[in-house]
């Protein structure tokens, strides 16, 4: 079954195609070149979309850090750890404050810690905040002497991987940004050759559209192959992961 959060995106998916489509149209006169535009363009969009929607979740990384200095700034100030991730949604990061407050809203309806914890762990969906809220959820049964040592340590490595993820994403941020160009550019040249009838009647023909759609593939192809060459991998979720 398709997440809830799927069809929103399907229909501005479709929204963006239609609009392509009609604009390719009436530059061309051609329902193929334009609809073949349409499609590419579209993908483009589409993916970048996606792209900008996980910067969310790069800022949360970016969080963690001070997250963990201001649980334990509370807990060496005398507060409980619900309390401490309680008192987050005032006077934690931005980004966060939202999800802390939906914390503070279980444990006020009488959640358990663990409960309310595990709520905002699957909202985090991070492997970093996954280790946080497990040494909580250890310190709350075990009991937390060593808490504030464990929570400095995993700060420090949390703020060194996230140095060495900002280094790597500055020098492959210019695939990205080319995968898009170069997907982009020849369909974008297309339009504007088509906007002549000669062009447009020979991309109607059957070998113009054997052209047109061997063009598509190839250029999901590198475009995927692109994105494949500037990901930067990602470790899986251990604790947490459902």
């Amino acid at each position: 079954m398709l997440r809830k959060t799927t069809y929103p995106t399907l229909l501005r998916s479709l929204a963006i195609l239609l609009v392509i489509c009609a604009v390719g149209f009436a530059l061309t006169a051609s329902l193929i070149i334009a609809t073949s535009a349409g499609l590419v363009f579209t993908f483009i969009v589409t993916m970048s979309r996606m792209q900008m929607e996980k910067k969310r979740d790069r800022a949360l990384l970016r969080a963690i850090p001070e997250i963990i200095d201001h649980i334990i700034s509370g807990t060496q100030s005398g507060l409980s750890l619900s309390e401490s991730l309680a008192s987050l949604a005032q006077r934690g990061p931005e980004i966060s404050k939202g999800i802390f407050n939906d914390f503070e809203v279980s444990i006020k309806e009488g959640k358990r810690f663990e409960e309310a914890v595990e709520i905002i762990q699957n909202q985090f969906s991070l492997r970093s905040a996954d280790q946080l809220f497990e040494a909580l959820l250890f310190a709350r049964v075990l009991g937390g002497s060593e808490l504030v040592n464990l929570l400095r340590e995993l700060g420090n490595f949390t703020r060194e991987d996230l140095t060495l993820r900002r280094e790597i994403e500055a020098k492959q941020g210019w695939i990205r940004n080319s995968a898009h160009l170069s997907a982009g550019a020849p369909w974008f040249l297309l339009l504007l050759l088509s906007m002549q009838p000669s062009t447009a009647s020979a991309f109607s023909s059957m070998a113009g559209i054997f052209v047109l759609a061997l063009g598509m593939a190839l250029t999901l192809t590198a475009y995927f192959w692109m994105g494949y060459l500037g990901r930067i991998p990602q470790s899986p979720r251990i604790f947490g992961a459902k």
